[in-house]
């Protein structure tokens, strides 16, 4: 959680887009769409481009030099992968210096079936493979499909696993009602990871409001999508 010297409102545009990780994960995009896209987000100066994992070798051109970092999405959007499947993803990634963090999906199936010691066993042989690069790795939980007792369990999980970062949603989930990275969920995953762990905010950040008020509450990063950037930026 990140100790504010200025309220959100007061800040500079590029000091508001350090907190973004710049979302291009549809996987309907074109190549050229994917360019353009990472393009943007490396002109206005946002933290990372979050990607999926085969367009490394895409984007990476295109950060080299700058500010900016990927951040590709392993496992993604189910995070339901083996052990074994998913740390090769992570290592097959995290090699890149062009990559700041690596974002992954908690087996939240599993969370909600009571699995904690898997989910524990499985997230720390993840992030030691981030680390093993000097990565950081962020765990989404996708708590739109969780309760709050298991949003609270999901980031037990992630501290003892040794994460860096919790995570709200995929912004790709279905069957559900979409509300995202409220301030009420992110209050939850802030008093129960304290010190221990920073926090992203995904899903449904879509206006500037709600960008600079969780920004007040001391969130550390938050996923935007490409058409929301301008919007919470307030570009037009």
């Amino acid at each position: 959680m990140k100790t504010l010297t200025k309220k959100a409102e007061d800040m500079s545009l590029k000091e508001l887009a350090k907190y973004i990780d710049y979302s291009v994960l549809k996987p309907e995009f074109t190549e050229e769409e994917i360019i353009e896209l990472t393009k943007d987000g490396v002109k206005l100066g946002c933290a990372t481009i979050c990607i999926n994992p085969g367009y490394m070798e895409l984007c990476e051109p295109y950060v080299k030099g700058t500010d900016t970092m990927l951040c590709p999405v392993t496992d993604f959007p189910f995070g339901t992968s083996s052990t074994e499947s998913r740390v090769q993803q992570v290592e097959a990634v995290a090699k890149y210096d062009t990559v700041k963090e690596v974002d992954i999906v908690m087996n939240f199936g599993m969370l909600r079936s009571g699995k904690t010691d898997e989910i524990i066993k499985d997230l720390k042989a993840c992030a030691a493979a981030a680390h093993k690069y000097n990565r950081e790795i962020k765990v989404i939980l996708e708590t739109d499909a969780l309760t709050v007792e298991q949003v609270k369990e999901g980031c037990r999980c992630c501290m003892e696993a040794g994460a860096d970062f919790v995570k709200t949603s995929t912004g790709f989930l279905t069957g559900y009602e979409s509300h995202g990275a409220t301030p009420e969920i992110i209050q939850v995953m802030m008093d129960e990871v304290g010190e221990k762990c920073k926090v992203k905010g995904s899903g449904c950040i879509r206006t500037r409001e709600h960008f600079l008020k969780l920004i007040d509450m001391g969130i550390d990063r938050m996923g935007v999508g490409y058409k929301s950037v301008p919007v919470v930026l307030n570009l037009k």
